[in-house]
This record gives structure tokens, C-alpha cells and sequence, in this order.
């Protein structure tokens, strides 16, 4: 069994898309995952599946699961374990402030033409650096800075969450403990 983690974005804030991580989770359990953990209320879930699914299709699966029970659309994005723990090690701004450290999952990674959009934005002293399916952000405050979900959204035409790089290290700690 695979240990896996999704994240989904714009659960239960300011009183939207509201979902109990207990229910969360005993959907998960339903679902036929295994070792389910909840972090924090913003829709963080470690679990385990043997199914032999890509993580767009796992996302899909889940997707649908709570469409169906909530009759909302929650967009889900997944990671393994070992993402999350190789995203750790190669933050290009792992030495700065861990309070300024976020990651920006993307649904899928970015082609050249969307890259391109990006390449003049500037918003110094925020900063970030696109590898792969992930923005590292270097910001001095989230909750104002322009480099957002929706801005990465916007420019990317993709899907995107983002989690305090604490709480990525918390989630990797939550896996551990499955093993």
C-alpha cells in the first residue's frame, strides 16, 4: 500500500464548503483507504490505498465522492510521501524564514507557454521558483501577498493549493507514523 496525501483547496473558509475533518475522514475510510489522518481544518488528509490509480484519477475519485455527499465541487490535488519529503529537501528557500516557506501545489506541471507568462512578475521582496508540479513561495506575508492560488491559477490555467511549508513537514511527520 501506498501512502498518499491530498489536499483540497478552499475547504471551510469563511464559513465555505464547510466539511468536518471527522466526516472527511470517515469518507475516506468508506472509500477503502486505510490508516486515514486529518490535519488541521483546511482539508489535509494522509491515507493509504492499494488501488493502482494515477494521483490525477485518485484526485478524480475523491472529487466525485464529495460532490456526491456535499454537492459541492472541491478541486483535490495528491502527493506521495516521498513528493512531499523530496519538495523538502530541494526548496531553493529552504535558509529563509520557515514562517515565509509555502509551496503552491499545482494540478499539473506547466508547459513552456504558460511559464512564459511568468517570467517578468515581479513582486519583490516576495519571491518564487517554479520545479515541476510545485511553487515555492518566499513571501513576507500570505494572506496579502499577489502570488496567491488565484493569481497562479490565473496565469497557469491550472489547478492550485497552498500549505505553509510546517505544515508539509507536519503531514510527512503523519505518514511517518502510518508506516
Amino acid at each position: 500500500m501506498k501512502t498518499y496525501i491530498s489536499f483540497l483547496r478552499g475547504i471551510n473558509v469563511s464559513g465555505q464548503k464547510k466539511i468536518l475533518m471527522k466526516e472527511l475522514s470517515e469518507l475516506y475510510v468508506k472509500m477503502g483507504f486505510t490508516d486515514v489522518k486529518t490535519y488541521i481544518q483546511s482539508g489535509n488528509v494522509v491515507f493509504k490505498t492499494g488501488l493502482k490509480l494515477t494521483e490525477t484519477k485518485l484526485a478524480k475519485l475523491i472529487e466525485d465522492q464529495i460532490e456526491q455527499i456535499y454537492h459541492f465541487q472541491v478541486p483535490v490535488i495528491i502527493r506521495t510521501k516521498n513528493q512531499l519529503e523530496k519538495i523538502i529537501q530541494i526548496n531553493p528557500y529552504k535558509n529563509d524564514d520557515t514562517d515565509s516557506l509555502y509551496v503552491t501545489f499545482l494540478s499539473n506541471t506547466p508547459n513552456a507557454n504558460q511559464l512564459e507568462k511568468l517570467e517578468n512578475i515581479n513582486y519583490l521582496p516576495d519571491k518564487f521558483e517554479i520545479i515541476d508540479k510545485e511553487v515555492y513561495l518566499c513571501v513576507a506575508a500570505y494572506g496579502i501577498t499577489k502570488m496567491n492560488n488565484n493569481f497562479f491559477e490565473s496565469k497557469l490555467k491550472v489547478t492550485a493549493t497552498t500549505r505553509n511549508i510546517k505544515t508539509i513537514a507536519q503531514l510527512i511527520q503523519l505518514s511517518n507514523e502510518t508506516e
